[in-house]
């Protein structure tokens, strides 16, 4: 069609303009039928589509009026077709059903076109609808692009907010108001993890963080802060093996996993262990990506972590020091010794079998086993944190079953 096919279909265009209010109603009327969904809608959205078809039926005209598709300013016209309702709609509908309701109007248009086109014109409004209606479909899909983009950089800050909120302790009041604006149900449990970012735009980065955690069925909130990606999880049973699948989502370099907790409330912990593992991550080049906060015990005990420290000291220094002081003393000969258990029962005057006996009691009570590496290392930094800073004083620890050695009451009375 020509630059002056508005000319050319004059009569027709003015039909149609006297039609547009009977085409809209019977358009609005054709979706209630044949749309279920559409029915459910609540009164002012269903208002807000009538105003849409309105809206279409005069850009039409306007359209048709410019040269039906060839002159300049028709992706202008087909966008305002959508300024008339509120962005709301466009959240509320997918653009899938926008363009099904599209498809009924167009519909609609096309079983009057005999009423509506002047003599020997409907095949060129026919067409021109066929054209029409393409416009209007490339038109729902910018404005929902648009709205997709403002809307993610808006969840981007939103998000980013909440993780700040987070990090800092801030109420569980705050966190909570947050965290419902961007629908987060605190499915638990609850963990934190934190990698390093890919870079490039945050709405992006969050965007694929989004869609990997849909596909394997898990909440997340994400934020970036510096060169960091910080993810909060939830509903996964195993966290670590959750912050796996979503390994793609982070940047080269460890991910750490924060402890689970019961609920958002109580996500403070879990980000404060995840951040301290990462500082102390490089400490350990062989660990496992995604780790395990707590895995990094000693490396954060030695870069400063006072949460760390307090676990080494009270979990395993202190829980040795209640089980029985010969444990500490067949560990310390142990070490001595190279980790080679013959030496260390001839230092200790005991039977292997007795040592052997007393390191399985070791890993029992403490969870470390002096036998592995990785264990006997985070079990030596225990032993030099818990006799730096006080432990719970001599008489809290119960007296050990049996006859104890000279060495052990010594060391009992050194603590």
């Amino acid at each position: 069609m020509s630059g002056s096919g508005g000319t050319e279909l004059s009569a027709t265009l003015r039909r149609i303009e006297r039609a547009a209010g009977t085409l809209a109603t019977a358009s609005v009327a054709r979706m209630d039928e044949t749309l279920p969904w559409f029915r459910e809608l609540p009164a002012d959205q269903r208002s807000w589509v009538m105003l849409v078809a309105q809206a279409g039926v005069r850009s039409l005209v306007q359209w048709l009026w410019s040269g039906g598709g060839t002159g300049e300013g028709t992706q202008e016209v087909s966008d305002e077709v959508f300024a008339t309702a509120p962005q709301a709609l466009a959240r509320s509908i997918t653009l899938q059903q926008t363009v099904a309701l599209i498809k009924v109007t167009i519909d609609v248009v096309e079983e009057q076109v005999s009423e509506l086109a002047a003599p020997g014109e409907e095949p060129q409004l026919r067409d021109a609808v066929l054209r029409f209606s393409r416009e209007i479909a490339f038109a729902a899909a910018r404005v929902y692009a648009r709205a997709a983009e403002s809307r993610g950089s808006w969840d981007a800050r939103l998000q980013a907010l909440l993780v700040d909120a987070l990090l800092r302790g801030d109420s569980p009041d705050v966190l909570a108001s947050r965290a419902a604006a961007l629908g987060w149900t605190d499915a638990p449990p609850v963990a934190v993890a934190v990698g390093t970012s890919p870079g490039g735009e945050v709405a992006a980065v969050l965007h694929n963080v989004y869609r990997q955690a849909r596909r394997i069925g898990v909440e997340v909130i994400g934020g970036v802060h510096g060169d960091r990606l910080v993810i909060v999880l939830g509903g996964a049973a195993e966290p670590v093996a959750a912050t796996g699948k979503l390994l793609t989502a982070f940047g080269p370099g460890p991910v750490v996993v924060g402890p689970a907790v019961p609920s958002l409330d109580e996500a403070t912990e879990s980000a404060r262990a995840a951040l301290a593992g990462y500082r102390a991550a490089p400490a350990w080049p062989t660990a496992p990506r995604p780790v395990h906060a707590g895995d990094l015990l000693p490396e954060r005990a030695l870069a400063g972590d006072a949460e760390a420290r307090r676990r080494l000291r009270h979990d395993v220094y202190a829980t040795l020091a209640r089980a029985g002081g010969e444990l500490l003393e067949t560990l310390d000969a142990f070490f001595a010794a190279g980790g080679t258990l013959e030496s260390a029962a001839r230092a200790l005057y005991v039977h292997p079998n007795t040592v052997r006996y007393r390191l399985r009691r070791i890993s029992d009570v403490t969870g470390f086993s002096p036998l592995m590496p990785r264990d006997a290392f985070a079990l030596r930094v225990a032993l030099t944190v818990g006799r730096l800073d006080p432990v719970v004083p001599t008489q809290t620890l119960p007296p050990p079953a049996g006859k104890r050695s000279q060495a052990s009451d010594d060391h009992r009375q050194s603590l």
